[in-house]
């Protein structure tokens, strides 16, 4: 990336609006900035003797506010975090039920494209399950009207595609010759699929404890309220620019904490991109079923172990044969 590039991509993370958790705690800012004008107004009227306290005792409390939601918000990261390697974990095993399914399985189209569509719809199955969503046009295009709605009755989405990818299996051991080895290969990785999304499930399941919540933001409001008496003689008129000033960061990381928590619900600030995930996975694998083993031979030296065999010299041409060179005219896939 070129330096005007990143100048141009810096101001742009500045000043942008989409992603950021500014629009959701504006409203509390602007709270907060009224609060702290009615206290200058109330200290500057002279109606009272003074209103000011000592800046003293808000310094320690801030520094350990900030070490609180320092580390709420890296506890809600690693949640984040954790639920985008579980998708990945399901990216790379759908790939290996596929590849493997077919390298060692039955050659059987039907089957093939049976195996290929269910496997696919298992990462759909689980988005839909994570976000207790009961339509999705993109199982209906890719399992037919009939099987997607079925599907979508189901109690548990996920666990009845896992089980008739079990069947599907199953039935190639029995009735198309697939090796005893194979299968448990293809039902190991089957059974990783169901931990991945059981993980998944426990994130959604289980956030950060209430009360951990509860008592960081009453600490945290308390400050903020608190916070213009220890500004008064200081800022006077600008205490209530200073507060929201002090407020916003404050607030955005609270924010910031809460919402990671959540990784897959669509209503979270930067929610996992599981449509597209779901959507990477779908056409990887459907492009299997008419690219089964695409590549030419590789090339390779003829009977020769290397150039120098047999006492040859490294630039001598009767002793090796150069690999055969690659058309450029055909693709590889």
């Amino acid at each position: 990336m070129r330096l005007r590039d990143k100048e141009i991509h810096f101001w742009a993370e500045v000043f942008g609006i989409e992603g950021s958790a500014v629009p959701l705690i504006v409203l509390r800012v602007l709270v907060l900035g009224s609060f702290a004008f009615l206290v200058t107004a109330i200290h500057m009227s002279e109606t009272v003797e003074t209103l000011h306290t000592n800046v003293g005792p808000h310094e320690i409390a801030g520094a350990a506010l900030g070490l609180l939601l320092v580390l709420r918000t890296n506890a809600g990261y690693d949640r984040w975090w954790e639920g985008r390697r579980l998708w990945g974990g399901i990216v790379n095993q759908t790939r290996n039920l596929v590849i493997g399914s077919l390298s060692y399985g039955p050659a059987d189209r039907a089957w093939r494209e049976q195996m290929i569509r269910w496997t696919a719809a298992f990462p759909h199955a689980t988005r839909l399950d994570l976000r207790d969503l009961r339509e999705s046009t993109s199982l209906e295009s890719l399992l037919g009207d009939e099987a997607s709605q079925r599907l979508l009755a189901c109690h548990h989405m996920p666990n009845a595609v896992a089980m008739h990818l079990g069947t599907l299996l199953r039935e190639a051991l029995d009735n198309h010759g697939m090796s005893p080895f194979a299968y448990h290969q293809a039902e190991t990785q089957r059974a990783g699929l169901i931990d991945h999304m059981g993980a998944c499930e426990r994130i959604r399941s289980t956030p950060l404890p209430l009360a951990y919540r509860i008592e960081i933001r009453r600490f945290l409001v308390l400050f903020l309220t608190t916070l213009p008496f220890a500004l008064l003689n200081d800022c006077e008129w600008f205490t209530p620019l200073a507060v929201m000033l002090v407020a916003a960061p404050v607030l955005a990381l609270d924010k910031i904490g809460t919402e990671l928590q959540f990784p897959f619900a669509t209503t979270s600030l930067n929610h996992l991109p599981l449509d597209q995930l779901c959507l990477k996975i779908e056409v990887d694998l459907l492009a299997l079923l008419d690219e089964l083993d695409p590549l030419p031979p590789a090339a390779s030296w003829n009977s020769s172990d290397s150039p120098n065999s047999h006492g040859a010299s490294p630039n001598s041409s009767s002793t090796a044969t150069k690999p055969v060179a690659l058309s450029t005219s055909q693709p590889l896939s």
